[in-house]
């Protein structure tokens, strides 16, 4: 297979890639992965991703944004410095943003407040949303039809919806993340049911690592950790749940990847 991958979702800030983070990089090199999306999950976060990318050019890129979880944190400093961050060309996203109702670590107030703002920063920097939503489907998608017409372009990042929610959100012009959920025989069933109805021009694959290893690695890696080497399994599981092609799944995102986020 020639065709590159882009890994669109890789949390390379993480603690767990302290010691070791040019062997991953490598290896994701190595196994045809040439461009990664590192995603911004608080300020401090954002600002580390971004400079992530500047010492790995044309490699990695970024986004800047406040995840639900940390929406009581979003300020008028905070604000600024995602608008700051989105004038780089690496930045290529606002987000991880949206609503997260599992575990609301933050109101629920605090987190459409949030959410509402950097869909506000989207517009002005003319940047596509990478977006999060989780047991909040009516308030995410109430928040974002109101100004999706002004945006440009986003992703439902890591779906695990039903049928209902990917109809909602493929007719309001999102793409579709898929992670190594797609993996998972026990929580993954739905999405191995409906994920032949994402159209390929509108999918993308993400690791979310180091969470979300898929399940289906043979022989099963000695760390729980995910790594974006292991972006080809993904792919690998979406075909056997599909009628699309390893090849088809690869190209598609890719296009898919360089057309939202022009990388």
């Amino acid at each position: 297979m020639n065709d590159y991958l882009i890994d669109i979702g890789a949390n390379l800030t993480h603690s767990d890639y302290t010691s070791d983070l040019d062997i991953i990089i490598n290896e994701a090199l190595n196994a045809n992965i040439k461009k990664l999306i590192v995603t911004g999950s608080n300020n401090d976060e954002s600002i580390k991703a971004y400079n992530l990318t500047k010492e790995y050019e044309k490699i990695l890129y970024s986004t800047a944004g406040v995840h639900p979880h940390y929406a009581e944190t979003y300020n008028k400093s905070v604000e600024n410095s995602i608008y700051e961050l989105s004038k780089h060309n690496s930045v290529v996203a606002i987000g991880e943003c949206g609503l997260d109702y599992y575990r609301n670590l933050s109101s629920k107030k605090d987190q459409i407040r949030a959410f509402g703002a950097q869909l506000d920063i989207a517009k002005e920097a003319k940047l596509p949303v990478f977006l999060h939503q989780r047991e909040a489907h009516t308030d995410f998608t109430n928040t974002l039809q109101e100004g999706i017409k002004n945006l440009y372009g986003g992703i439902a990042h890591c779906f695990t919806g039903t049928d209902e929610m990917l109809s909602v959100y493929l007719d309001m012009g999102l793409y579709i993340g898929i992670t190594g959920w797609i993996c998972d025989e026990r929580r993954g069933k739905n999405l191995q049911e409906i994920v032949k109805n994402i159209p390929l021009d509108r999918m993308m694959i993400e690791t979310d690592c180091p969470y979300l290893l898929p399940r289906t690695l043979e022989p099963k890696p000695k760390s729980r950790r995910n790594e974006p080497k292991y972006l080809h399994e993904i792919v690998k599981t979406i075909a056997n749940y599909s009628s699309y092609s390893p090849e088809d799944i690869v190209i598609s995102s890719t296009r898919n990847a360089k057309k939202l986020f022009n990388i």
